[in-house]
């Protein structure tokens, strides 16, 4: 986990990656309460016997469980001390390259895109988010995340 002191350290990392995660296992238990939460009951994702038999060779994740994991990625990976909040701004582009097996194991890099002040002495950063899976030759998703800190 790297460790920053203040939202200040951000602009002079615009245009590096900041961060990777740890690998992540994704569970077939995962994928069933995400379809639960969801209403998502596609049979690629829940029915392990008929997907063995479907065009990824067994249950996939929800793309936008994959996704779902942004939040994670990034409270794992960094820590602002002086930083008492951050929300999810939104998305500007989101991408699903490939398909997530259950069982795969999933990190995700960090690139700092963009960094602004906003007010209450707060920093907008847009975030280039690659969720690679171990082994694969591509990534699984790529997305652009807008997330707003404050001190």
């Amino acid at each position: 986990m790297k460790t920053f002191q203040s939202l200040k350290e951000f602009p002079a990392l615009v245009g590096q990656e900041v961060a990777v995660s740890d690998w992540l296992t994704i569970t077939q238990e995962q994928v069933n309460q995400f379809a639960q939460a969801t209403g998502d009951h596609q049979w690629i994702h829940i029915d392990v016997e008929k997907a063995k038999a479907g065009p990824f060779g067994g249950p996939i994740a929800h793309g936008f469980l994959t996704l779902s994991l942004l939040p994670q990625f990034f409270e794992t990976t960094m820590e602002i001390v002086e930083s008492r909040m951050g929300v999810n701004y939104g998305l500007n582009r989101v991408r699903f390259m490939a398909p997530v097996p259950v069982g795969s194991r999933l990190r995700a890099r960090m690139k700092l895109l963009q960094c602004e002040p906003i007010d209450n002495d707060g920093m907008q950063m847009t975030w280039e988010v690659t969720i690679e899976r171990e082994g694969a030759p591509k990534p699984v998703c790529v997305a652009e995340s807008i997330a707003r800190r404050y001190p």
